[in-house]
């Protein structure tokens, strides 16, 4: 089964790609990792000649069609967002597995080439029966909708929300339309203002597991801290922390990986001047978002994981994390991190943007290797008991079947 998490990377310098987003070139005594590519698709006419729009292409990337006909398909999982995000993850781990229970595909950009796929103007064609359209962002939602209000597909909408910021008019609009609702947990389901399912995010426990090596006494140790790299993911904290903790600890380094979208570049580079005038340039490193499939070895790289953000819908990289057992400091109250992070079993939380904390809690693990190792084990127990992948996608399997014999 392949592998899905949320980001990956590799050592880096900064560069400027063409579309203005900052990027990271590999330096060059780094092992080159697979090149991630996406199919091209059309840009989407949300009123006018929906032929267009779904002309989305696949002809550059050899896909895995779905293991059925198309016309057999009883769910649909759009994602028309062709960047890298948690939630194009979570779409490409969850039908990956649920392709097995019942007959789903992905259709949209932006996805691996082994994730069942329908091509995005397919559906123009299918046979007019009963079918669920799962969408998990705004736009993939819009269409569902307007493919069942213009008669095109027979639909049942599903939309999951996995935001704890209010919803603007537009979206209660949006929601309000849906057959059904899922929450990742009760935070995201109080901001709906209407009946939601709860059903939290898991984690592909084969995957996602923990190095068989030991660490020895004079390894040189990491900490980590992956997701896009903007203020409300709270990197700043972070690379503060370790910049005042590092020079103390010479056997440890740090690593911030992610995107850098154009409207964050000058606070990227804000970290980066902080990095070096702590002298610090060798042992904190920024590193670009890759595939999926990439993910698993990053973070068996770790002795410590950090999830320093302000604002999250639910936070899989902690799970991730947990799961590929490296303890993990976690921000309190934010997301799923409080259900996740059994403190001190597995982890250790903190309150968003307290750098003083987040630096003790640091420390603490850092000059405790028994400490770690037990965190460790309990993480990755953790992750076994409550946090498999397999849960959510039956889950949402019994959803998708009482929606469709309705």
């Amino acid at each position: 089964m392949p592998c899905h998490g949320a980001f990956s990377g590799q050592d880096c310098c900064r560069t400027l790609d063409q579309t203005g987003a900052c990027s990271l070139g590999s330096h060059t005594n780094d092992t080159a990792l697979p090149e991630y590519r996406l199919a091209p698709t059309s840009q989407l006419l949300l009123f006018g000649d929906f032929a267009r729009t779904f002309l989305e292409g696949s002809w550059h990337v050899k896909r895995r069609s779905a293991a059925q006909s198309y016309d057999t398909l009883d769910v649909i999982a759009p994602n028309f967002k062709r960047r890298l995000s948690g939630v194009t993850a979570t779409i490409a781990r969850l039908v990956s597995i649920q392709v097995s229970s019942i007959p789903i595909a992905a259709t949209g950009p932006g996805l691996p080439s082994d994730v069942p796929h329908l091509p995005l103007w397919r559906i123009l064609f299918l046979s007019r029966r009963l079918r669920v359209w799962h969408a998990r962002r705004n736009n993939d939602l819009l269409i569902g909708l307007l493919l069942k209000w213009l008669g095109i597909s027979k639909l049942k909408v599903v939309f999951t929300s996995a935001s704890p910021r209010t919803r603007t008019g537009w979206t209660r609009f949006l929601v309000s339309k849906c057959d059904e609702v899922i929450a990742t947990n009760q935070v995201n389901a109080d901001v709906m203002m209407r009946g939601c399912v709860i059903i939290p995010h898991g984690v592909d426990i084969e995957c996602f597991f923990p190095s068989n090596e030991a660490a020895s006494a004079d390894e040189h140790l990491v900490i980590g801290c992956y997701g896009r790299i903007r203020p409300l993911k709270g990197t700043q904290d972070f690379v503060e922390a370790v910049c005042r903790l590092l020079p103390d600890h010479p056997n440890w380094s740090a690593v911030v990986m992610g995107r850098v979208l154009p409207r964050d570049r000058s606070f990227f580079d804000g970290l980066v001047e902080r990095v070096e005038k702590a002298g610090l340039a060798g042992r904190i490193g920024f590193k670009p978002e890759v595939s999926l499939e990439d993910m698993p070895a990053a973070y068996r790289e770790l002795a410590i994981y950090v999830a320093p953000s302000h604002l999250e819908g639910f936070g899989l990289t902690v799970a991730e994390a947990l799961a590929s057992g490296v303890p993990t400091i976690a921000t309190r109250g934010v997301g799923a991190f409080d259900t996740l992070v059994d403190t001190p079993k597995n982890g250790l939380l903190y309150q968003p943007g307290d750098v003083v904390d987040l630096e003790a809690k640091l420390l603490q693990l850092m000059e405790d290797d028994e400490l770690r190792g037990e965190m460790g084990h309990a993480a990755r127990a953790s992750a076994i008991e409550r946090m498999s992948l397999e849960v959510e996608a039956d889950q949402l399997v019994e959803v998708y079947r009482r929606l469709l014999t309705a």
